[in-house]
């Protein structure tokens, strides 16, 4: 096994942690501390890693920096014409903004909530975020437009943001059909194109609103996505963790079935597939909307390994006490071997063999907002 690189994206700047086999992690001195970092992708496609950092620079706006040298230098890329974000200060080879609405869409950008490079596209990068926006990047995350055909949905006007935003937080792209995607926002709900974003479709067929008022519990949109995954062995079968709610669909999100009953509750935010085993998931259950801490307060991640039929508690090494601290919907990953989470009171924990046992790898950080991890 070769090395492992684990970003991690808080409330107060970027820590990387590097491994060596399958060992402990050293964690690098904070990088960006006075900011947040929403978002990071580690891209392995090129002949470098490339780490990307959707960060916010506070009243200077959000954006997107670029190392090529695994975090020792960043640049902030491009310019974007007439864009609607000052830059922000901190990075060298910036000319502008790398990412931001044009004129005519009206409106500032807020967050970038996800970074997903292309499996099928070797230097798109695909990046979600605030106001409901998606953005297609063809030169590896230097530079961005936006996708107008989705901004352009007549259903966008009516999205209703969740506590967190109006977030497109989760981009889906086919591994054998590049024009073959789907995106969740929070609280549009999941949308599928299949001509490369020109058009798109609501596809939440069979997801409960539990918000919404009896006999509309089923609508066409405004569901409250906070997560979905897929494995691209079998990019046919989507997971989804809903706003009071677990789904499977079995047809690429043409229709969805419940699959949380066995959980001790059906409230969470993160969601990932197993990167091997496409039938294994898992979620980091929490009591409710209005408790959002860890069920009987015990730390534990919940795994299937039949794609959702049945559930099992997998706790060993977190923490015995009381436990009160939720765990985001990007601050879970399972990637390079590993699976690895972060939780909102800066505790990250790491395991090695699918979530059987788990080891710490960082405290004392900020609120941990994104992990990510790659083999490099």
């Amino acid at each position: 096994m070769r090395g492992v690189l684990l970003a991690i994206g808080t409330r107060k700047g970027l820590f990387l942690a590097r491994s060596s086999g399958a060992g402990r992690f050293e964690v690098d001195p904070v990088r960006f501390s006075t900011i947040g970092v929403p978002s990071v992708a580690i891209d392995t496609r090129g002949r470098v890693p490339r780490i990307l950092a959707g960060i916010e620079y506070g009243h200077f706006g959000p954006s997107v920096l670029r190392s090529d040298d695994l975090g020792e230098s960043w640049q902030e890329g491009g310019g974007v014409s007439g864009a609607r974000r000052a830059p922000g200060p901190g990075a060298s080879g910036a000319s502008g903004a790398p990412i931001a609405f044009p004129e005519t869409a009206a409106t500032a950008l807020t967050r970038v909530w996800q970074l997903q490079p292309s499996a099928s596209e070797p230097d798109v990068v695909w990046a979600g975020a605030e106001p409901g926006a998606l953005f297609r990047s063809e030169d590896r995350g230097a530079t961005f437009s936006l996708v107008e055909g989705l901004w352009n949905h007549p259903h966008r006007s009516r999205w209703e943001p969740g506590l967190g935003g109006l977030c497109l937080h989760t981009v889906l792209v086919h591994p054998g059909d590049s024009k073959t995607m789907v995106v969740a926002v929070s609280a549009g709900g999941v949308y599928r194109t299949e001509d490369g974003g020109t058009s798109w479709r609501a596809a939440n067929r069979g997801i409960r609103a539990p918000f919404l008022p009896e006999g509309a519990q089923y609508p066409e949109f405004g569901q409250c996505v906070h997560k979905m995954d897929m494995h691209p062995s079998r990019p046919e079968r989507l997971f989804l963790q809903h706003h009071g709610g677990v789904y499977r669909s079995d047809d690429f999100g043409d229709s969805w079935v419940p699959i949380g009953a066995p959980l001790p509750s059906d409230f969470g935010f993160p969601l990932v597939v197993h990167p091997d085993r496409p039938d294994t998931l898992y979620v980091f259950p929490l009591r409710s909307d209005q408790d959002r801490t860890p069920p009987d307060h015990r730390c534990r991640v919940f795994r299937s390994d039949d794609a959702g039929g049945s559930w099992r508690a997998l706790d060993r090494g977190l923490p015995a006490g009381p436990a009160h601290a939720s765990v985001l919907r990007d601050a879970m990953c399972a990637s390079a071997g590993g699976v690895f989470f972060g939780t909102r009171d800066g505790e990250v924990y790491g395991s090695w063999d699918d979530g059987e046992s788990w080891f710490p790898v960082a405290d004392h950080l900020p609120d941990v907002l994104t992990v990510r991890a790659a083999a490099i």
